[in-house]
């Protein structure tokens, strides 16, 4: 039997590097309680507290590093839960980046601090996939021996939210820290979706599809603009086929620029979900319409992470897709924290296991 951790009806929990709420949203959804908030970036900040739900919290603007945490956080025995997504740039898979020596590789540690000072029952680390490879594998030993160091047993797993229902194929990792006294840790919650020629099997849902997310986005009227393309980038669009990229531009034609790398230019394909939507790049890398020779909008790209539809982005095209691009699917995220929450409360719906500090992958 799993001791019951904490008796509040909705665990309350204090976010960092909270962006524009993705995780934050699944929390809450989730049965939580977001009662402390700090992100960086203006435009995001402004997104989020301008979304209803987070009317109630606490949300302080700026740099970490500035804010005097012994003031400025919560009492210790008021939080239950600590969830983020320290920055993940440095740790890219997409372009070759510096790991725990780059400028913000060792923000982490920010988190860590917060986790020392108000020891929650658990918390909740996102980050990207390449975190895994940074450094030849001592970036995430060194974060997992920070955390542990606290007194946490981890689980760490790469979770594809695809397979909770976000229309995006996007791997990212998640660790899960719970205090070793509780003698138990986290196992994923099982999966509740699954690729098409496997749904049917297993009986799962499939995954949702580009077609199915994007039904009626024409209608939302606030972050749908359409962006200006040069018309050589239409001309391309119209060579590459519904879940194609610019490797299907055929070689002897004018357009196609040998050295190319695949991920530019990718189209979505109706009946799959996106492949990872990303904040940053040039233009190749925006992701396109299956049907229209154009780069999604934003709500376009916000459908495929399961924002919802009366959630303004503030900030210019490119904030906006950043903002968007950094976030986690809060569709996703719920499924993973609903169980997490129950765990806590001594009513987990899966079977969890006995302390382990292996890494595991999914």
């Amino acid at each position: 039997m799993i001791k019951r951790v904490i008796d509040r009806q909705y665990p309350q929990i204090v976010s960092l590097f909270s962006g524009c709420g993705g995780m934050d949203l699944g929390a809450e959804w989730a049965g939580g309680q977001v009662i402390w908030a700090n992100e960086l970036n203006t435009f995001a900040s402004q997104t989020y507290k301008n979304y209803p739900l987070f009317r109630n919290t606490k949300h302080i603007e700026g740099p970490i590093e500035d804010i005097d945490l012994s003031k400025e956080l919560p009492n210790a025995e008021d939080v239950d839960v600590v969830l983020g997504g320290f920055p993940c740039q440095d740790f890219s898979m997409i372009w070759k980046r510096p790991g725990l020596e780059g400028t913000r590789g060792n923000l982490y540690t920010y988190f860590v601090d917060v986790v020392r000072r108000t020891q929650p029952s658990a918390f909740v680390a996102e980050n990207v996939k390449g975190l895994l490879s940074a450094n030849k594998g001592k970036a995430i030993q060194k974060i997992q021996e920070d955390f542990s160091s606290c007194g946490y047993n981890l689980s760490t797993y790469v979770y594809n939210f695809a397979d909770y229902g976000v229309a995006q194929l996007r791997k990212r990792v998640l660790i899960i820290g719970i205090k070793t006294e509780f003698n138990i840790s986290f196992l994923p919650p099982p999966r509740t979706h699954a690729p098409h020629d496997e749904a049917w099997i297993s009986g799962l849902q499939p995954y949702v599809s580009a077609k199915q997310a994007l039904q009626e986005v024409e209608k939302i009227e606030f972050n749908n603009e359409h962006q200006n393309l040069k018309q050589k980038t239409i001309d391309m669009l119209t060579l590459i086929p519904p879940g194609g990229n610019f490797t299907d531009i055929p070689k002897d034609h004018p357009l196609y620029v040998k050295g190319m790398i695949s991920h530019v230019y990718r189209r979505l394909h109706p009946n799959q979900p996106s492949t990872t939507i990303i904040a940053a790049g040039g233009g190749g890398t925006w992701g396109y319409h299956y049907r229209e020779p154009r780069s999604l909008t934003n709500r376009e790209r916000a459908r495929l992470f399961g924002f919802p539809d009366d959630m303004r982005f503030y900030g210019s095209i490119s904030e906006v897709r950043r903002q968007i691009g950094n976030a986690v699917p809060p569709v996703g995220v719920k499924p993973i924290l609903e169980e997490l929450f129950l765990l806590l409360k001594g009513k987990p719906r899966f079977n969890h296991t006995v302390p382990q500090k292996t890494l595991t992958q999914r």
